[in-house]
């Protein structure tokens, strides 16, 4: 199954796929207004880290779902 395909019906049929992927989209906000700053403070930069590692997280997490969800077919 294409991947957008996946991720759609993931979306729609997977609770956990859905708050992986509202979390993520909401550290992707996060990043993108600090991205806009011209200068970051120390705690600024450290919670740039931390989302970005947050972020990856949530990622392989929906990854792993998307492979177990097309091995079961």
């Amino acid at each position: 199954m294409e991947e957008s395909k996946l991720k759609e019906r993931l979306l729609q049929e997977n609770a956990e796929f859905q708050n992986l992927f509202e979390e993520h989209q909401r550290h992707e906000k996060k990043l993108t207004s600090l991205k806009e700053k011209h200068f970051l403070s120390e705690d600024e930069r450290l919670e740039e880290k931390e989302l970005k590692k947050k972020k990856l997280a949530l990622k392989d997490r929906m990854y792993e779902i998307m492979r177990d969800f097309q091995r079961s077919f």
